[in-house]
């Protein structure tokens, strides 16, 4: 059999799916090409990601992908050409049928490289691409010369369309929401042992509500506004868990905790590392709050947090509006605005035992019908579908 045939036998049986990514650390975006994988896997197809690496490459061996490690991570355009050869040697050894580019810098790198190839092309949004100047305006937008392109929420879809009209094709364009593993964010799989190593890790007191904002260590996440909104509460009978934040002495940490002690709210405050245990930590909180005061894409520890059946607490805006339903699953507060943020808090301390389950009832179902991991992954899987006309 020629190369010819055998090329189009192969697109046939298994589509060969390449993602690119910068690295594959512990945010969203590397959750979701990992899950992304596995979905390509479990379609009978093969997955290839190719990465600057991270933690989460034997999650993705795991998951039956492979995985090349290549600097496609840098902004430097002067490396780009010498990447963008290599990336090329990869598509071509791989038989690729799908680029799937998920960032910026790799998507300069990597269409080029695919285009040439006459290979299919996605990518996927997952930032809100809004440009302040004329040169960062014409970096974003190269993402939106992929055959298709995916945004992760109606906000983020909204901006590109403002923003960026001229290269906007309402047909090729997709909004596919990010999804929460309710398999793994299932309280009746957590058992109690994971929840009390959880708690021994953070120092919980026994008899205090906890009020947790999972997030990386960045003022946008909201944590000094957390803080203001908490020394307002009349109440301070409470454990402020900063989880994400470890107190190892970084510049944040500090400015954290002594704003925390200027407040007077220094022995409720736990500054805590990153957990590799978030269904467990989850169970910890009494309410769960995502106070970013810039608008987040999406936000996917709304959707965890609903998963789990625990309160959560946002600000009216961003992707955070798409995700919870305002008075049944969560509350949404206004805008960076302290006392408005305290008084959400309030209410989700406030619900009674049944109140709270029938919360959590509701809260689950939500995600469950409308933002599984399982969704996502089938409707990024009908894309390629249509793209390879299959």
């Amino acid at each position: 059999m020629n190369s010819k045939k055998t090329d189009a036998v192969h697109k046939l049986v298994q589509p060969v799916i390449v993602q690119i990514l910068p690295a594959l650390g512990r945010g969203g975006v590397e959750r979701g090409t990992v899950e992304m994988a596995q979905a390509i896997v479990d379609a009978g197809w093969r997955a290839v990601v190719i990465s600057n690496g991270g933690n989460l490459e034997n999650k993705l061996a795991r998951a039956g992908a492979v995985h090349y490690t290549l600097p496609v991570h840098t902004k430097n355009p002067l490396k780009w050409g010498g990447v963008r050869r290599q990336v090329k040697k990869i598509l071509r050894h791989e038989h690729a049928d799908i680029v799937h580019v998920r960032s910026r810098a790799p998507g300069w790198i990597a269409l080029p490289a695919a285009k040439s190839l006459k290979i299919a092309t996605v990518a996927t949004i997952h930032s809100k691409f809004q440009a302040q100047n004329v040169l960062k305006h014409s970096y974003n937008a190269k993402m939106l010369s992929a055959d298709r392109v995916i945004s992760i929420s109606d906000y983020v879809d909204a901006i590109l369309k403002n923003q960026y009209s001229r290269f906007y094709n309402a047909e090729t364009h997709h909004v596919i929401h990010r999804g929460a593993d309710i398999t793994q964010f299932d309280p009746t799989n957590v058992k109690q042992s994971r929840i009390v190593r959880e708690a021994e890790r953070m120092n919980l007191p026994l008899d205090m509500p906890v009020i947790m904002l999972p997030a990386r260590p960045t003022s946008w996440k909201g944590h000094e506004l957390l803080l203001e909104a908490m020394a307002r509460r009349a109440d301070k009978n409470f454990c402020l868990v900063l989880l994400g934040v470890e107190a190892n002495g970084s510049a944040y940490a500090e400015k954290l905790n002594n704003m925390a002690l200027r407040l007077g709210l220094g022995g409720q405050v736990r500054l805590v590392a990153a957990s590799d245990d978030m269904p467990a930590a989850l169970m910890l909180a009494d309410v769960v709050v995502m106070p970013s005061i810039l608008p987040e894409p999406f936000g996917r520890v709304a959707l965890e947090a609903q998963a789990m059946g625990r309160p959560i607490v946002a600000f009216d805006h961003g992707g955070a509006v798409e995700s919870i339903i305002d008075g049944e699953t969560g509350w949404l507060a206004k805008p960076n605005d302290a006392e408005a943020l305290a008084e959400a808090v309030d209410k989700a301390l406030a619900l009674t035992p049944k109140a709270r389950d029938a919360l959590a009832v509701i809260s689950r179902a939500h995600v469950m019908k409308n933002f599984s991991v399982q969704k996502m992954c089938d409707k990024t899987i009908a894309v390629y579908r249509d793209l390879l006309g299959m």
